[in-house]
């Protein structure tokens, strides 16, 4: 069963940096979309940001611009997600998603990491 494993959550005060990590060993991330979402409690599952193959990124809406910062690195299989200037409404299950290019769903999921800002 591929794995993605997503590293780097925890506790984070208020204004604070975090920078998430996901790689694979079954997957080889050059050839696939790698996507960022995260669930809160209550709340739906949400899309973070997207970088495709090329390495061309989106971002969701719902975020204040500038404040998550999507990345890859093919040569060690690793995707990043850096985050700044947190809030506690940032607190969430961060999940690393990916999919082939040219595909239309996510299929492959990591098992989330926590991600909580205190204020």
């Amino acid at each position: 069963q591929v794995q993605l494993v997503e590293s780097g959550g925890g506790l984070v005060q208020a204004w604070g940096p975090l920078r998430l990590s996901c790689t694979s060993s079954e997957l080889t991330f050059s050839v696939f979309d790698m996507a960022w979402f995260r669930h809160a409690p209550g709340k739906d599952n949400m899309f973070v940001a997207q970088i495709d193959w090329t390495g061309i990124s989106t971002y969701s809406r719902d975020l204040e611009k500038g404040r998550f910062t999507i990345s890859r690195d093919n040569t060690k299989n690793t995707v990043y997600l850096q985050m700044i200037n947190l809030r506690p409404e940032d607190t969430a299950v961060y999940y690393c998603a990916a999919r082939r290019s040219g595909a239309s769903e996510y299929l492959f999921w990591g098992r989330g990491t926590q991600v909580t800002v205190s204020s």
